[in-house]
């Protein structure tokens, strides 16, 4: 999957050592998406070597590539956005965000032709009134 938008936030890196004994460190950074009607938030990393080789700057725009990945411990679930790779977008090359659909309201305007009361007969839905037919017949049609 891949989301494009502007760095906000640069997390420091964070480093430790496995259980196994294996020495590991992960970067986090906020992305807010550009191109779409309602920004939002994401935060992602970039573990192991990526977090070394990729250098990416707080006001800037990148697409990152990633994958969600959600896990089960304790009976919560968690999901983390793992980074890919990450590059940088030129700012020409930035497309404005799309417009919201917004319309003003419309003032009330009276109807064309005044109101008037229905007959029950005329009503849709109504059972027609066969009381007042001058038919003898007694079929309703």
């Amino acid at each position: 999957m891949e989301v494009t938008g502007r760095i906000i936030v640069d997390i420091p890196m964070v480093e430790g050592v496995s259980k196994a004994g294996n020495p590991w460190k992960k970067k986090e950074w906020v992305l807010e998406t550009i191109n779409t009607p309602y920004p939002r938030k994401v935060k992602f990393h970039l573990f192991g070597d990526r977090a070394d080789n990729v250098h990416i700057e707080v006001g800037k725009v990148y697409t990152v590539t990633f994958e969600i990945d959600s896990r089960e411990f304790n009976g919560r679930w968690y999901t983390d956005i793992a980074g890919l790779s990450a590059y940088e977008v030129p700012e020409g090359n930035v497309a404005p965000a799309p417009q919201q659909a917004f319309q003003q309201p419309q003032p009330f305007q009276q109807p064309q032709q005044p109101f008037q009361q229905a007959t029950p007969g005329a009503m849709p839905g109504a059972m027609p009134d066969f009381t007042n037919s001058g038919d003898e017949s007694d079929l309703p049609f």
